[in-house]
């Protein structure tokens, strides 16, 4: 997993040059210096790659006794995380466990590289690859000059360290170790050793910080997220002649240290797994390409693993793939206790704040039936999901992030990034590491299902998918039963599925099996579902696509009549604007100078918001 170490010293690549981060600017910038030609620049943190990216096994495909043999691995490992240079903690934690010291340091390399649990599994046997061809003495060349060049403070470079060795093979008349091998010697020392020889103890500890396991308040960002997730009052409309739709599910993730909301998702599914699964990894990941999508200029410095997430006790969170996927990333899940109302009381009250802004939107259905009255809620309704998203990004990032909190003192934003960087009163955090890998965070958190590949493909809810990487896999069996293969899908759009190809451990795409289908959510196929059944007619693929097509053929021809009715009534003062933007100034009571107007969406497309 690719992760990008946001510290002073730290090697990173920019414009696939490599440099090296010499001075921590702001939360979001830095200052670095090109490794060979010594130039400066100073940039932002999601212009930056990481050193280097580590393969690891995907935790679909382990087995439940490589799981359990991983997660007992980092139990014993967690006690030391955080206090490496302590001798008698790992000396104690190896006799406890009756492990070797040497085996201890193996499994925090392990751990290290990856920042996954699974990780520590191990790796599968290879025979005799990957051991030492090399003499006693050319061992012993190699691991004293990397002591005495390589890790300490002067900070000698790889190439000088293979300079220092071919001398020293010369002088002593013995062959020298190809300049490969050695580099590959000091690729294998951990990061944290390597920092915290060549850089310090200080620095280690920032990028090191301790993954625990319980917290009972929150102490620093991301210590502590609670995540929950509501029906919103508000009516949105399809993508197509905006006609009314249906209310869409929100769920929230909020960094209760300073009250940040860390990730968001949208949909029109009832709360599940995924819904829960996405949230936490767009908490996870940067928030840079999610605004530009949305064509939005805001400061959201949000990213990053945090240490616990406070979840209620509905079904939804109960999964096995979200607790271990958790358990994975070095999350604790844990649930709210029974008979504590109060337990969750953060991300209840900013639901209900939002739940304020939103009841002045168009298409609102207000909290209760007394508060609508007279206001005719799908008659009003205007935005589309998308159009609501980024109305929702602009007012968390915009507003919400930026308005003094009453119980911080200061606003959210400024809570997060004192929490991070600190001040003459608060020690800092450090920067979280970034995850640059999108869709395989995303993938991580998706529940899988299972399916057996024939001549045609897979085949899923009635509809068919193919793709020539899947042919080696046809009629495979398993003790004389068909093999099952391992897929997931984003229900936001099912014209693609994931498939595990279990030989390269990686996801491919998989589309339709007939090319010419179009795209669809998994809301609009069972919407069509339930057309087809009160229609008594067979369910197949052809059925499904001819009613897709159909409804889209009406809802094409009528968009321009719609939208010129709506203009003509609108004259009237009978219905709304067909203006988003409009809708939302005019029916919004602002409060002079208390927040700022948020314009406009006129020129949004229809696609399915970022994932």
């Amino acid at each position: 997993m690719e992760r990008v170490y946001i510290t002073k010293g730290e090697k990173v690549y920019y414009n696939e040059v490599e440099c090296i981060i010499t001075k921590i600017v702001d939360i979001n910038t830095v200052t670095i210096e090109e490794v060979y030609t010594n130039i400066p620049h100073t940039v932002s943190v999601h212009e930056l790659q990481a050193k280097n990216s580590i393969r690891t096994d995907l935790l679909e495909t382990l087995t439940d006794v490589e799981w359990e043999k991983a997660k007992k691995r980092y139990e014993i490992i967690v006690p030391i995380l955080s206090n490496r240079g302590n001798l008698d903690a790992i000396n104690e934690v190896a006799m406890n466990n009756k492990v070797s010291i040497p085996t201890i340091y193996r499994w925090l390399k392990l751990f290290d590289e990856s920042g996954l649990v699974s990780s520590l599994a191990g790796k599968k046997k290879t025979g005799g690859a990957g051991k030492s061809r090399l003499t006693n003495a050319q061992e012993e060349i190699i691991n004293n000059k990397i002591n005495s060049v390589y890790l300490n403070q002067s900070r000698k470079s790889v190439t000088k360290l293979i300079r220092e060795i071919q001398l020293e093979c010369n002088k002593l008349g013995i062959t020298c170790p190809h300049p490969n091998t050695i580099r590959s010697r000091v690729k294998s020392i951990s990061d944290e050793e390597k920092l915290r020889k060549r850089l310090g103890v200080k620095e280690a500890r920032y990028k090191f910080e301790p993954l625990k396991g319980h917290y009972n308040e929150a102490t620093h960002p991301l210590s502590v997220v609670q995540i929950d997730h509501t029906r919103v009052d508000i009516i949105l409309v399809d993508g197509f002649d905006r006609r009314p739709y249906k209310r869409p599910w929100i769920t929230v993730a909020l960094d209760v240290y300073s009250r940040m909301v860390v990730g968001v998702y949208l949909s029109f599914e009832p709360p599940g797994a995924l819904g829960t699964g996405m949230c936490i990894a767009n908490s996870i990941l940067p928030k840079e390409l999610w605004l530009e999508k949305h064509g939005i200029s805001a400061d959201w410095p949000c990213w990053g693993i945090m240490d616990t997430i406070h979840v209620d006790n509905a079904k939804e969170f109960h999964g096995n793939m979200l607790k271990k996927a958790s358990h994975n990333y070095g999350i604790s899940l844990q649930f709210r206790p029974i008979a504590t109302p109060h337990w969750g009381g953060h991300i209840e009250r900013i639901l209900g704040t939002f739940a304020k802004e939103i009841h002045n939107l168009p298409g609102t259905t207000f909290s209760s039936e007394a508060e609508r009255k007279q206001y005719q809620s799908e008659k009003n309704s205007s935005f589309t999901l998308d159009e609501f998203e980024k109305w929702l990004l602009i007012y968390i990032t915009k507003i919400y992030h930026q308005r003094k909190h009453s119980s911080l003192g200061m606003s959210p934003l400024e809570k997060y990034k004192e929490g991070i960087l600190g001040n003459n009163n608060v020690i800092g955090r450090g920067i979280s590491p970034r995850i640059n890998n999108y869709r395989r965070t995303k993938l991580d958190f998706m529940p899988f299902f299972e399916r057996s590949v024939q001549e045609y493909g897979i085949v899923i809810d009635h509809i068919y998918y193919y793709d020539d990487v899947l042919r080696q896999y046809i009629h495979t069996t398993n003790n004389n039963e068909s093999k099952k293969y391992i897929f997931k899908r984003d229900p936001r759009d099912i014209s693609v599925v994931y498939f595990l190809d279990p030989k390269t451990n990686t996801y491919f795409d998989i589309p339709y099996r007939n090319s010419s289908y179009p795209p669809m959510s998994i809301w609009e196929y069972r919407d069509i579902i339930k057309k087809i059944k009160d229609s008594n007619v067979s369910v197949s693929e052809e059925k499904i696509f001819e009613a897709y097509r159909e409804l889209n053929y009406l809802e094409q021809k009528n968009v321009k009549q719609t939208a010129i009715k709506r203009r003509n009534i609108k004259k009237d003062g009978d219905l709304i604007s067909n203006s988003p933007s409009e809708i939302y100034e005019n029916s919004i009571d602002y409060q002079s100078g208390s927040v700022e107007i948020i314009l406009p969406f006129e020129d949004l497309d229809d696609e399915t918001f970022n994932r």
